[in-house]
């Protein structure tokens, strides 16, 4: 479980100061799959990042699996079991994916093990084993395999920040897909997805709203998602609800 107390976070800008997270409180239980999302600028990434150990709070608390993990790098972070995706996933030069795949396992992954962890995503094994993780894949390819990283590490929490970035409809598409499946196979970890496209919000557990660097709204999919769509019409950022049912 993790469990965000009073958070806070300010960023000097010239000789102003502005804060970003306001006193957030906010609480994942295990085996969820969460969306956050809310209107540009609402601290969404902020707070995954935040999470993930990329950022310090100024203030606060951070719960996770009952142990206070506030002041803990990014690297013990991970060690503690959080994986975290970036909105452009990292490019390295000269590695190959059946490595990536085995430093993230963290153990000397046999071909057929490797490969599988790449099905799963939806890339055909046999052309992706032994590629670079460089500049010649696609945006969606290094979201795909990024994906499958996540997937052999078996962390007990998942969060990827923005992953419909900066890829094309049917890279999105099958990287829906990825999702749903995650979702199906979820047991005892969670997964905690930024985004604001309806076809992602449409299949969470739970969704949570931030506005203003806080939480709105916070609830099962079911109930939240009609608050703050319309039937016929993708979300809108702008369109957001806050508490008090004006517009965010």
């Amino acid at each position: 479980m993790l469990e965000l107390k009073n958070i806070s976070y300010t960023v000097d800008e010239g000789e102003n100061k502005k804060t970003i997270i306001r006193d957030l409180d906010l609480k994942i239980d295990d085996g969820r799959f969460v969306v956050i999302t809310g209107p540009n600028g609402g601290g969404k990434s902020t707070l995954a990042k935040i999470i993930a150990g990329i950022i310090k709070p100024d203030k606060g608390q951070i719960i996770f699996n009952g142990e206070d993990i506030t002041s803990l790098s990014i690297t013990e972070r991970a060690k503690k079991g959080i994986s975290f995706a970036f909105q452009q996933p990292v490019k390295f030069k000269g590695i190959k994916v059946i490595d990536l795949l085995r430093i993230a396992a963290g153990k000397d992954l046999k071909i057929p093990e490797a490969c599988s962890y790449l099905s799963e995503v939806g890339l055909c094994a046999r052309d992706y084993i032994n590629r670079e993780v460089n500049g010649s894949l696609s945006g969606g390819e290094l979201k795909r395999i990024e994906i499958a990283t996540i997937i052999a590490r078996q962390t007990s929490l998942s969060v990827f920040d923005e992953p419909e970035a900066g890829i094309d409809l049917w890279s999105f598409q099958n990287l829906t897909r990825i999702f749903e499946k995650m979702r199906k196979d979820i047991t005892s970890g969670s997964i905690l997805i930024i985004s604001h496209q309806e076809r992602i919000l449409n299949i969470a557990d739970e969704i949570v709203v931030i506005a203003d660097g806080n939480v709105k709204k916070q609830g099962k999919g079911s109930e939240i998602l009609p608050q703050i769509v319309g039937t016929d019409s993708a979300v809108d950022a702008c369109s957001m609800l806050t508490n008090d049912g004006g517009k965010a």
